[in-house]
């Protein structure tokens, strides 16, 4: 009798990589007013934030709350339109915590955070939520396909040349347009794209950005809190833009630079974007 056939192929694929997961770095454990805001985002940004993954942070509160404090949390922020999907890492507290929720914790949030001197937040995200921002404790390599997800702007630029990438490794060039759905992340340098960006997609660098097209997705430079990142593209159509944190949507900026070649910078902790002649 012949043996029976064995079937080795998966039902299911399972991979480890960035995904759009925003970070919200609860600073004031009021839950109204932290549900407040998130609901006003979600209302601004609907394509952006409506049942948006979140990863909570407690890192900047001098306790960790206690689980029925943080089940209210959860479930305010779902109210609101978002899905809590994970704790930062933190504490020992922090990790009983997750536990007591039935969350999982991802690493890589806090220490972003911590590089790029506070201020809001990934991709991936998301948040980032993005992000950027990394959903593992471990970064992607250099592309990735998967959903997209989630940093402030004004005031006249200085001139001065882009920043080289943090490990001086050559940059990462993209010829094709990144589509839809698409995500493009350069690890630990600079990402240069020669077509377009489009609508829904995300790219991601943990140097600068620059796009020699229109950018109509997502920009993230300074992935990893480098404050130095800069994005630059040819026509300015963003869904969203942040450099190492603090982003802004599209409703946020000036009408008058849509369209138009930008760039995009840190100067302390507020992100300016301005129109390049």
């Amino acid at each position: 009798m012949a043996p029976a056939r064995m079937d080795y192929e998966p039902a299911g694929e399972l991979k480890i990589g960035q995904v759009g997961i925003a970070n919200l770095r609860v600073k004031t454990l009021d839950i109204e007013r932290l549900a407040a805001e998130m609901r006003e985002r979600v209302a601004r940004a609907p394509k952006l934030f409506a049942r948006a993954a979140v990863v909570l942070d407690f890192g900047g509160l001098s306790d960790t709350p206690d689980r029925a404090t943080a089940q209210a949390l959860v479930d305010a922020l779902r109210e609101a339109g978002v899905l809590p999907v994970a704790l930062a890492y933190g504490t020992s507290a922090n990790d009983a915590l997750a536990q007591a929720l039935g969350l999982p914790l991802l690493a890589k949030f806090r220490a972003s955070y911590e590089r790029a001197g506070g201020g809001e937040s990934h991709p991936v995200g998301a948040a980032p939520v993005g992000a950027a921002e990394a959903a593992t404790a471990h970064a992607p390599t250099s592309t990735r396909q998967a959903p997209a997800a989630p940093v402030a702007a004004s005031a006249a630029p200085t001139r001065e040349p882009a920043p080289v990438a943090p490990t001086g490794e050559p940059g990462l060039v993209q010829a094709a347009p990144v589509r839809s759905g698409q995500q493009l992340y350069a690890e630990n340098r600079d990402l240069t794209v020669l077509s377009a960006v489009g609508a829904g997609a995300e790219v991601i660098a943990d140097g600068s950005i620059h796009i020699y097209g229109p950018l109509r997705g997502r920009a993230l430079a300074g992935a990893q809190g480098n404050v130095k990142a800069r994005i630059f593209c040819r026509a300015f159509h963003a869904e969203l833009v942040a450099v190492a944190g603090h982003y802004k949507v599209l409703d946020e900026l000036p009408r008058e630079l849509r369209g138009k070649p930008a760039q995009v910078w840190l100067e302390g902790d507020q992100l300016r974007v301005e129109a390049m002649e």
